[in-house]
């Protein structure tokens, strides 16, 4: 039976230049309404977390949330799931500094939807909703306190602000934004949601 990962997979082998006939044959079997476009797994790892928190089932409710593999891959991806391709509605995140490229990518495509723009990135605006001392404490307990003091101790991070120290943590090792992306949103209290990350999932 279709499924969204499944059209997510033939989503992602054509932007990377493989033939679409699967990613529209699935489209029109599903009940996909809306394409959420993502930077990285990390982010996919957030909204899921969140949407879940509420007790969402985004892909029951026709949304196929799906990691770019980068802003400057947005036009791409909005020409062929926007109106040039399938038709769907468009939204996401991306990051302040990304933002060009998306109003750049939504343009070419004639996608004049909404996005959510991040100060800096997700992991950044987590960072600031939870607080320096509570993401501390949330990685002692997923057992990385040991690897965090080291990478402190690297003479690059001196002059850097606790925030910006974690955030630079959070991407030196393989793996760890995405595992974090679903703990920083576990841990937060429904009144300290990112305003982004909040605007995105009450708007699908």
């Amino acid at each position: 039976m279709a499924d969204m990962g499944a059209f997510r997979e033939a989503i992602t082998a054509w932007a990377a230049g493989g033939p679409g006939d699967r990613a529209r044959d699935l489209a029109a079997r599903l009940p996909v309404r809306t394409a959420v476009l993502l930077e990285g797994p990390s982010d996919v790892a957030a909204v899921d977390a969140l949407a879940a928190s509420r007790g969402r089932n985004l892909a029951a409710e026709g949304v196929c949330v799906v990691s770019m593999g980068g802003a400057m891959n947005v036009g791409r991806y909005a020409r062929l799931l926007g109106p040039p391709g399938l038709g769907l509605r468009l939204t996401g995140l991306c990051d302040a500094a990304e933002r060009s490229y998306y109003a750049r990518g939504l343009q070419r495509a004639d996608a004049a939807e909404e996005f959510f723009v991040c100060a800096a990135d997700l992991e950044d605006e987590l960072i600031r909703a939870l607080g320096v001392a509570r993401v501390k404490e949330l990685v002692r307990e997923e057992g990385d306190l040991r690897a965090l003091q080291t990478f402190l101790h690297q003479p690059a991070q001196k002059d850097r602000s606790s925030q910006q120290q974690l955030r630079r943590f959070l991407g030196t090792k393989k793996g760890r934004k995405i595992r974090y992306g679903h703990v920083l949103v576990a841990a937060l209290d429904s009144d300290r949601i990112p305003a982004p990350l909040d605007g995105l999932l009450t708007s699908l």
